[in-house]
């Protein structure tokens, strides 16, 4: 009895145990067969291949968009542009892709972004051809013009549909690396492509270049590339499309009125408009159920400081190659093709740093990475300010490197950030926004630092007695226009001139170079603030 007793409460815990154990191996069978069921999210050949195609209209825009860096002395001693047309030729396209990104992204969302791709590409192609044999200035920018509509098109469609091709955020996170490392490293490739260009052929060459890139895209883009688009964009809103353009164009034209010419009128009064269209716009957007940008994404730190570093990552990128292609040619001496060799190491270094920090921000938190990449940047521009007119082909070529290295790693984070944290169905405007902001870095750095150097050439250069007055106009505005002149005037009087026009454009470099240090700590103290919370 006593046996049978004491053997029943062990007989009644081993069923309980059993019972337990099944239970814990149906239930890990159960999930493992859960875990299974879930979708691959991961993309294999064709996706690849998808980005490939992609990466063509991204190298021809940034490319296109640093290009004319290196042409541009030429085309000031075959045009003879004024001045303020020589900044124009290269601010124009930027400043009308800043204004019509928002609107392109908003329409690639409801149209179809490969849709919209495919129409950019074509135009943009046959704009090419009519901006490389452009007889005037005037008609060149006009042409510049045209290309920034197309190249509007484009932008905003490749991060968007980069975001519905990759599903996997590991997958998606190395193509944005390698998305971002193209365009910055197509920025860098500009004045080498320049240069390379120059040296055998004449400065419409540059232009061309973008028939036998867009063609491939146009031909494979349908056959590898899904369409996407939001399945809910509401009804179309001219009135945000309107005010978005009002707001940009006449604030980013009133910025480069001022680093031509300086405060006006005029200049302060298109602040005044953009501003008041900034406001109207920001407005409408917070009240509607559907907006065509939702303003809330900038309460987001990591959406809204990502946005700002891309800014300004191009200020510094646009405002180096604008000064350093000029002193290696001019005050140098140095053929296109050897200036644009000097170059190399930094575009190689910066096409490796973007690819480099995607593995290193799962240890290091993708604040320290950006803030640290703008810091190398501020000692780029350090380096420059301290040589000055005793700056090398060495010299440069070792700041661009230095430069390259920041921008490649600040870029690649901050437009995977800035592409994460939206919604998939509005991925075209938030990259519209994070291409705003290159084309406005882009501006901003022509404009402000390019204005320094041309404002300090200007006051500086002392033009020699015997000049037409065509002559002096022309070598007292750019030194592109010096060097032109010296060629038509005198040996004697040539050499005079061209020493004064060298040792006038150099006399910039330390009040400009100091701008950009000091621009670029300003910049990694915001990305330590505002990418805080961010991670890898």
């Amino acid at each position: 009895m006593s046996s049978s007793t004491a053997t029943r409460p062990i007989r009644t815990i081993s069923t309980k145990t059993a019972s337990t154990n099944a239970a814990s191996t149906n239930a890990a069978a159960h999930n493992r067969r859960a875990i299974t069921a879930l979708p691959d999210l991961r993309v294999g050949k064709r996706g690849w291949l998808a980005l490939a195609v992609l990466m063509l209209p991204v190298l021809l825009i940034s490319v296109d968009n640093t290009v004319l860096s290196f042409a541009l002395p030429v085309i000031s001693e075959s045009l003879h542009p004024s001045a303020t047309a020589q900044l124009w030729i290269i601010d124009t396209y930027p400043l009308v892709l800043a204004g019509l990104l928002v609107a392109m992204g908003n329409f690639g969302d409801r149209i179809g972004r490969r849709k919209l791709l495919l129409i950019g590409a074509i135009g943009f192609g046959a704009v090419s051809v009519v901006a490389a044999f452009a007889p005037t200035a005037e008609l060149l920018i006009a042409a510049r013009a045209l290309l920034a509509f197309f190249g509007a098109m484009l932008m905003p469609s490749t991060l968007s549909l980069l975001r519905s091709i990759f599903a996997d955020r590991r997958q998606r996170r190395l193509a944005i690396a390698i998305w971002a490392a193209g365009f910055a490293a197509g920025a860098a490739l500009g004045p080498i492509v320049g240069g390379v260009l120059l040296e055998h052929f004449w400065w419409g060459s540059v232009f061309l270049i973008a028939v036998p890139v867009l063609i491939p895209l146009v031909i494979l883009a349908p056959l590898l590339i899904p369409e996407s688009k939001d399945p809910n964009p509401g009804a179309l809103d001219l009135l945000s499309i309107v005010l978005s353009m009002v707001m940009l164009v006449p604030a980013v034209f009133a910025i480069t009125q001022i680093g031509a010419d300086g405060f006006s009128w005029s200049s302060i009064g298109l602040l005044a408009l953009g501003l008041a269209a900034g406001f109207a716009f920001v407005r409408r957007q917070l009240t509607r159920e559907n907006p065509m940008l939702d303003m809330r994404l900038f309460r987001v730190g990591a959406f809204s400081g990502a946005v700002l570093v891309n800014l300004m990552s191009v200020v510094a990128l646009v405002g180096f190659l604008f000064y350093v292609s000029q002193h290696l040619q001019l005050v140098l001496g140095l053929r296109p093709m050897d200036a644009a060799l000097a170059l190399v190491p930094g575009l190689i270094v910066m096409v490796v740093a973007g690819l480099a920090v995607v593995p290193l921000v799962r240890f290091v938190r993708p604040s320290f990475v950006v803030a640290g990449g703008l810091l190398l940047s501020a000692i780029a521009y350090a380096i420059v300010m301290f040589t000055g007119q005793n700056a090398t082909a060495v010299t440069l070529g070792a700041a661009f490197a230095i430069l390259g290295l920041g921008i490649g790693a600040a870029e690649t984070i901050s437009n995977d950030l800035i592409i994460s944290v939206v919604p998939e169905h509005k991925a075209g405007a938030a990259s519209a926004v994070s291409e705003t902001a290159y084309e406005l870095g882009a501006v901003l750095g022509t404009a402000v630092l390019g204005s320094i150097l041309t404002a300090f050439y200007r006051a500086s250069v002392v033009l020699p007695i015997g000049l037409t007055d065509q002559q002096a106009t022309s070598a007292g505005e750019t030194l592109g226009g010096a060097v032109g002149v010296s060629n038509e005037i005198p040996w004697s009087l040539g050499t005079t001139l061209l020493q004064s026009a060298r040792d006038a454009f150099d006399s910039g470099v330390f009040t400009t170079s100091l701008i950009a240090v000091l621009l670029m700590v300003s910049a990694s103290i915001l990305a330590l603030v505002t990418l805080r919370k961010a991670r890898g």
